[in-house]
Order: C-alpha cells, then structure tokens, then sequence
C-alpha cells in the first residue's frame, strides 16, 4: 500500500514545535541511515494547533541498534521492546516499527539480529494480545496502531507527513474510527476503548458508529485489563477536565457498570444521585481549568464521596456510629473497586481521610487546627469541603472559618 504523502507546503507542522531532544533523535537515527518518524499523539495533536507534551518516535532500528547509537538509552517493556531515551527533562520514548498482527498466527519464531531475539505474537482465547515482540515495516507499523487519527507520522527526512490509513480525512471531520475491525481491535486490546472514549471527550471528536456499538457490546471486557494498567487510564480519563463527558460516554456504553459497579446502582435509585456526579465532575473539571493541578484521591472523593457518605449515613441511622460507618462504607468501597482498578494503599488512605475531615470541619472554632491542616489530604478535603458548600446554597459557616484561619497562617485557601 503506497500511503498519502503531505509535503511541508501543505501542513501546519514546524520543528519549532517540536522537542529539541525529540529532534535530536530523529536527525541522529537518520544520519546514521535509517527511518525516523515522529509519530502518534503529537502529531496527531500539533495538528489540531494542540501543544504536545509527549513526542514518541518510530524507526527501522531494533532496540539493540537504538541502545548502542544512545547512551542515555534504557530498554523497557516485555510485550514489546521499546528505547526510553533520557534527557534531563524529558523521556523520548523510541518504538521499532511493529508488525501488522496475523489474526489465526499465535507465535512468531527467532529473527536473527546481532543479538538473537525471540519475537512472540501471542493472544488469550479472548483474543486479547498478550505479547506482540515482532517488527515491521512503517505501513505494517501504521497498521497496527489503534486509530487513524493516531497513525500519522512526521518524516524528519523531508519534513512530510505520511499517511496510511486516511488519518488527515477523519482528523479534518473530527471522527474516531479504528483501523480494521473494531470489535478485531478491541478484543486484541480492551483498553483501546477507553482511548476512544477518552479522544471523544477531549477533543470533541465523533465516535464512528460502528466503533460505538462495538464498545457498546464490549465494555464487559474492560475487566480483562489488569487493575495497575487500568490505574493508570483512569487518571488520564478524569485528571485532565473532561472528566464530565467521560462519566456520560461510561454510562451510555456500559463501561461504567464494568468498572464502577457500585456508582451505576447507586445513580440508578434517583436522578438526584445523578446529577449530583455530574455536578460534582463539572466542578472538578473547572478546577482544572482555572488551573488546579488535579489529584487522583480529589478524583475519587467527588466521584465516590456522596455515595460513601449516603450509605454510611443509612447505616449511623441503623444505631452505627457516623465516624465507623463511615469508615467501613468507605474501606469497602474501595476495596470493591480494587477488583478491577488498582488503588494503592496511600489513596484509600488519603480518600477516606477527606472525608472522615468533613466531620472534624464541623468543630469551630477547633481547638487544635494545626493537627487537622498536617492531615494528609487536608487541601483536597477543603476543596471538598467547598464543592459541597457550593451545591447547596453556598453558606456555610464552617468554610468561612476555615478560611479565616488559613488566611491567617498566611496558607492559600484550596
């Protein structure tokens, strides 16, 4: 397949945007001789007049041939080799073109390279890809990318960017569509729906239809990820003020009950309950915007925060003290979600500390506020504190205080 090539003249695209490490790697590798493209998001994003913080590259150089032309170079990853190049403030990170995966192939033998290699392409009876070590050509490469919007490349030979899979037309009509079969795709690789979902919230992008219903019929699926890869997608899913178009797209393609059982029945007793997450995003998401660096513990405290406290009042009115039902609601509840994503120890600890706070808020004047403000948590409960506030008639007397007190201590206020 010959792809579109787009000269220089014809795109938006500037080396001044561009890392300079990220640079320095590309003219390196192709001084040396071989391809060298910049590739993914940041193309995909410079495109759209987007700044890009991450710059991956893509190459004809094995890991080893990469390794030896870098010094700052460490391999990392066992499903698929991939060059980390470390500068002092940034990690470029150098894949070796990939292989196009044969749908009925499970495993790929040895490739001699001076350093002999086993390269492994191996699914699950589900179809889910579980190692794919096998390299390829730059159209093989492209190809097995997720979606065509993330499968141009920048070629730093001739400054052009080169197109496989019609990526410019559906960047142009803001469109998510997969390459190949998406229900194909999905099963090689669950988490790619919640990148779908993820560049449909961002970006303001449409969802193919045919792609939306294969999320539709798959979202079950998502629990074959692992619970730390799934840490990490949740982050990038409600840290970065989308939060509230993520929450909607969870509930209408079934991820939400997959990953969060719990809230979807919770949400689903009133439209009071609803609304009170969709409340509870959009003011965290506006925190975002306003320039709040968002944690996962402030993440997790909106999210689940009004159902944890629902159901703990439920059981202090059953004769159960507020603070141990309290805790109790809150410990399992995390420990329910675990199941399918990760939270280390430090979160849940971090979580129910805000909101156990929300109890200690109560008591002014304090008689000891010093304890309370070295916390952990305390900035994000305040924030929490206020959210609340805020949804009901903004006044509260306890915030007031709290302010005061801050303000005196010369801390900013959350």
């Amino acid at each position: 397949m010959e792809p579109k090539i787009i000269p220089r003249k014809e795109h938006c695209i500037s080396r001044k945007q561009i890392s300079p490490n990220a640079l320095y790697i590309l003219y390196h590798l192709h001084r040396r001789g071989f391809i060298a493209y910049l590739v993914g998001g940041c193309v995909r994003d410079i495109l759209l007049g987007r700044k890009s913080k991450d710059f991956d590259i893509a190459t004809n150089a094995t890991p080893g041939q990469i390794k030896r032309l870098f010094r700052n170079c460490r391999l990392v990853g066992r499903r698929f080799r991939l060059a980390h190049i470390h500068f002092k403030d940034e990690i470029i990170e150098v894949s070796t073109f990939r292989s196009t995966i044969n749908p009925h192939q499970t495993t790929i033998g040895e490739i001699s390279d001076n350093n002999k290699e086993k390269r492994y392409h191996i699914k699950d009876e589900n179809g889910m890809i579980l190692r794919d070590n096998l390299f390829g050509t730059p159209e093989e490469d492209a190809l097995s990318r997720d979606f065509t919007i993330n499968a141009l490349a920048y070629n730093i030979a001739d400054f052009s960017i080169v197109d496989y899979c019609d990526g410019i037309i559906d960047l142009n009509q803001r469109l998510i569509r997969t390459i190949r079969d998406p229900y194909t795709r999905f099963k090689e690789d669950p988490v790619r729906m919640l990148r779908a979902i993820r560049f449909s919230a961002s970006h303001n992008f449409v969802i193919e239809n045919i792609v939306w219903e294969a999320i539709c019929n798959l979202s079950y699926t998502i629990s074959n990820v692992s619970p730390a890869r799934l840490y990490e997608e949740i982050q990038k899913l409600f840290l970065f003020g989308f939060s509230k178009k993520v929450f909607h797209l969870f509930i209408k393609s079934g991820l939400l009950s997959a990953l969060f059982p719990d809230i979807l029945r919770w949400i689903s007793l009133s439209r009071k309950n609803m609304s009170l997450i969709y409340n509870n995003l959009d003011y965290l998401d506006k925190l975002y915007k306003d320039g709040k660096v968002l944690s996962i513990e402030l993440f997790l405290t909106f999210f689940l925060g009004p159902f944890i406290e629902a159901d703990a009042l439920v059981k202090h009115k059953n004769n159960v003290p507020y603070k141990q039902a309290l805790e109790n609601v809150c410990k399992d509840t995390l420990k329910n979600i675990c199941k399918t994503v990760t939270l280390p120890k430090r979160i849940s600890n971090t979580v129910h500390n805000i909101l156990s706070l929300q109890q200690s808020f109560r008591t002014v004047p304090h008689r000891h506020p010093h304890s309370i403000i070295d916390k952990p948590g305390f900035p994000d409960a305040i924030l929490y504190l206020r959210l609340k506030t805020e949804t009901k008639n903004g006044k509260n007397d306890h915030l007031k205080w709290w302010d005061q007190f801050l303000k005196q201590k010369r801390m900013p206020p959350a």
